[in-house]
């Protein structure tokens, strides 16, 4: 690429040259995701990618995708940039866990007004710590320069993860039944959904540099303690708890005629969650249905089976504790 350099398109507003320099500057932060199954390095057409499929009889390909959605406004208002990254990862692994597929590879796509390569590393370096908290790799993505289109000094993040699981080892919501036990997996923050209603209840611009630096915790990646927790019990279903809060994610964890029974007194609200209430005046009910209030991801295990997991979660750096049973009912969520 020594010679590929254009004047004319250089005076439009890309510069196919910093693109080159973001590349090598980002290929450090790239290497530390690679994996056994790694067969490329970036700058190709393609990342190839040869999975492992020695004891699985049935492998089945699961993938997901997501962005960061309007949480990327904090970054650009902190000019804070590494770790955005790992929500992007995170709302695309957790996704792919609930079916019990362990992550293989990510790819990213990053489009922004001007290609600064620093901080398109900056970026990506969040992407690579994702990917290496989730066991990842990094095998690809696309840097795109759309002048015009975004403000110089702002970019969109999204992203894609394909895992794979054992067909006779994936999670079934139908093996759920009256009396199941459902456990919580707290969440670090307000994780990457809810975002355009906190920047209305805050007016981010104006609020407290500490509070945003809060808001902006990257969200908990939870493909570990969850494979962990599959090795040691029969896990039923899980619900990765995003847009749409308890009211709407847990009920898809759940099959026809169950619904899950949760005390709100038993719910470890974070803090951050009754700033966004107050300040907002957001009533209870919409506090559940847009936020994850604390709670990152569920896990339904049989009642008989709880006694263990906890421990087994707590082994693997979770804080698990028992949110509530699963009871007969068309309701959904019942929180009382």
């Amino acid at each position: 690429m020594k010679n590929s350099k254009s004047d004319a398109y250089a005076a439009s507003g890309v510069d196919i040259t910093a693109g080159y320099r973001a590349v090598q500057l980002m290929k450090e932060h790239v290497a530390k995701t690679n994996t056994s199954g790694v067969m490329s390095d970036v700058g190709g057409f393609g990342g190839l990618f040869a999975p492992d499929m020695g004891g699985v009889s049935q492998p089945v390909l699961v993938s997901g995708t997501d962005g960061v959605g309007t949480k990327l406004k904090l970054a650009f208002e902190l000019d804070k940039h590494d770790t955005i990254g790992i929500d992007c990862v995170a709302m695309c692994v957790n996704d792919i866990i609930c079916v019990g597929a362990k992550p293989l590879f990510f790819l990213d796509y990053i489009a922004c007004g001007k290609n600064v390569p620093e901080r398109i590393a900056e970026i990506v370096k969040g992407v690579a710590e994702g990917c290496v908290q989730s066991g990842a790799a990094l095998i690809g993505g696309e840097t795109a320069e759309m002048p015009g289109f975004y403000p110089e000094d702002e970019y969109d993040l999204a992203g894609f993860a394909v895992g794979m699981v054992d067909k006779e080892k994936m999670l079934d919501k139908r093996n759920v039944k009256a009396g199941d036990v459902i456990i919580a997996l707290p969440s670090s923050g307000v994780h990457s959904n809810g975002f355009s209603l906190v920047r209305k209840v805050f007016d981010i611009e104006k609020a407290d540099r500490d509070l945003v630096s809060t808001l902006l915790t990257p969200t908990k990646i939870y493909v570990r303690p969850v494979l962990a927790l599959m090795e040691a019990v029969d896990v039923k279903s899980v619900a990765h708890i995003t847009g749409g809060g308890f009211y709407e994610n847990i009920p898809r964890s759940l099959p026809d005629g169950l619904t899950a029974k949760i005390k709100k007194d038993d719910v470890r609200i974070l803090p951050v969650f009754d700033q966004i209430a107050k300040a907002g005046n957001i009533s209870e009910r919409d506090m559940f249905n847009t936020f994850n209030m604390g709670v990152g991801m569920i896990c339904i295990v049989d009642k008989k089976d709880a006694d263990r997991a906890i421990p087994v979660l707590h082994e693997n750096g979770e804080e698990a504790y028992v949110l509530g049973e699963v009871v007969d009912g068309d309701e959904g969520v019942i929180l009382w």
